[in-house]
């Protein structure tokens, strides 16, 4: 990690400018129904008011486009975040302008407060400097632990730290120092899991993985376009048309680098998109009219097989489509080796695939999940994230 974290700069009795990720799902009546973000902040919150921090907390939620939504405001966020805390969090009705400006000025030690939705600007995801200014006048420090929003350049995750010392907090120093191992130099050997619905969501990632990955299985809706490029028939399964040529590529590219690449060999296919779909096992010819929504059980015994040599596992997008009960078995079985296999490092990417380990119960098994799902999928593929990259250097 070359990047300082909280605990290289000095944060004693200092108004501390951190943006976190609270951008959680609420339902109708405005109930948060998925803290797992919120929890993610809390080490990174407790250590600065362990230091006599003043707390400024900034985060967005959802996209209200620069509008003010009220469904879209962070006063639940704030109750909660006080109920895990244990103390009060204040929420101010804005994140710049004179009011919220008193309110920071009148922060006593270990006090917080929560600014309102910066998404509510559209100077935010503009990174405009002179809103960025406003932010960071807030405050003497800026600390980033929103993992979720680093790979976007907006004003509270790239601008303000132009303007302050700043570092990163723990869950981003947790984020970089596992994904950034993978990209760099991962224990081998080395697998890579990819599912979810499509190849062009992977290509970047297989490309750039490809000479550091000793073993590639794929599942999920990608894998059809893969099926369909090797002559197989796929009946309605999801297919790229226009990236079976890719997938041809990919396929020859693999067996170059002498990267042992895993198809289905066996699928859970049903007649309709459904959860409630008629459905059954079949081998690997799927007749017309059924669509594969989860790999069969002899595919999830083959991929666990070809795992037990593993010593890293990156594992991005769901086998199937494992939010519904009769297509989640092949992610599940997947997930539980994993989760019984403590000499792997376990890498679960974001997302959805971070939603089916959450579902499963097995997240406090991996090694580590990352919280970001497009920030997670453009690290591993190797680019610069603006959010990281303006960070101070240790």
């Amino acid at each position: 990690m070359t990047k300082k974290t909280i605990k290289d700069i000095d944060i004693q009795g200092k108004k501390v400018l951190m943006r976190v990720d609270f951008n959680v799902p609420l339902d109708e009546n405005l109930k948060i129904t998925d803290d797992t973000r919120i929890k993610a902040a809390l080490p990174t919150i407790k250590y600065a008011l362990e230091k006599n921090a003043r707390l400024i907390l900034m985060s967005h939620l959802g996209r209200p486009k620069g509008k003010v939504v009220d469904a879209m405001r962070l006063t639940p966020v704030g109750r909660r975040l006080g109920e895990l805390l244990g103390q009060e969090v204040k929420v101010a009705s804005d994140c710049v302008g004179a009011d919220v400006k008193n309110q920071a000025e009148a922060l006593k030690e270990k006090e917080i407060l929560l600014l309102e939705n910066t998404r509510f600007h559209k100077e935010e995801t503009d990174n405009d400097p002179t809103f960025a200014k406003e932010l960071a006048s807030l405050a003497e420090v800026y600390v980033s632990d929103a993992f979720g929003s680093v790979h976007r350049a907006h004003a509270s995750t790239e601008g303000v730290a132009r303007l302050l010392p700043s570092a990163a907090g723990f869950l981003l120093e947790k984020e970089i120092k596992y994904l950034g191992k993978v990209v760099t130099k991962p224990d081998k050997p080395f697998a890579l899991i990819l599912g979810g619905a499509k190849v062009a969501d992977k290509i970047e990632l297989i490309n750039n993985l490809m000479d550091k990955v000793d073993l590639i299985l794929i599942g999920g809706g990608m894998a059809y376009t893969f099926l369909k490029a090797q002559g197989k028939p796929i009946g309605a399964s999801k297919l790229e048309q226009d990236k079976i040529g890719l997938a041809k590529e990919l396929l020859a590219k693999a067996e170059e680098s002498e990267v042992e690449l895993h198809l289905p060999i066996d699928n859970v296919i049903a007649d309709s998109f459904s959860a409630s779909a008629k459905h059954k096992v079949v081998g690997e010819d799927i007749p017309d009219g059924w669509m594969a929504l989860d790999v069969g059980p002899k595919t999830t015994e083959n991929f666990i097989s070809a795992l037990k040599v593993a010593k890293t596992v990156v594992w991005n997008g769901p086998l199937g489509v494992s939010e519904w009960e009769p297509f989640s078995h092949a992610s599940r079985k997947l997930a539980e080796f994993l989760a019984n296999t403590p000499d792997i490092t376990s890498i679960i990417g974001g997302g959805d695939t971070a939603a089916a380990v959450a579902q499963f119960g097995l997240s406090d098994k991996m090694s580590h999940v990352s919280t970001g799902g497009g920030a997670s999928l453009e690290l591993l593929e190797g680019k610069n994230l603006p959010g990281i990259a303006v960070l101070q250097d240790k």
